[in-house]
């Protein structure tokens, strides 16, 4: 197979739309625990706490998600200067390089995905304990 110019260039549009979904998560999420915190610092429940650590835990992987983003799109535009100034063997390494980034950047997704779903369950199933005292 061989890596033309074109090739990385389609990752641009994905690798912008995943930080701008990474964006969006992160804000909503950051919103969440300002929220959170004011209403602990107005009336402390423990239960809050446990919550908003599970947002920090978040915050973080979402921090990660969007480092490696970034790093694929970097190592896009340096595969693609590689290629441009005639070092194919250089380019591929380097391309590999920031698929292996944006692999990571998906998998630290999928994690986050996971701990908001655990997140939810957990809070929804207490609402099933109150509904059966009813």
């Amino acid at each position: 197979m061989e890596l033309t110019l074109t090739t990385p260039g389609l990752l641009f549009p994905t690798v912008s739309l995943l930080l701008l979904a990474f964006t969006n998560r992160f804000l909503a999420i950051a919103a969440l625990i300002r929220n959170m915190y004011a209403q602990y610092k107005a009336n402390p429940d423990p239960l809050l706490l446990p919550q908003i650590e599970n947002l920090k835990i978040r915050v973080r992987l979402i921090r990660d998600m969007q480092f490696l983003g970034v790093s694929s799109l970097f190592l896009c535009v340096v595969c693609m200067l590689l290629l441009f100034a005639g070092m194919t063997r250089a380019g591929e390494y380097v391309f590999v390089g920031s698929l292996l980034l944006m692999l990571g950047s998906l998998a630290l997704s999928i994690w986050e995905i996971q701990i908001s779903i655990r997140a939810l369950q957990i809070q929804l199933g207490d609402l099933e304990v109150e509904k059966q005292r009813k």
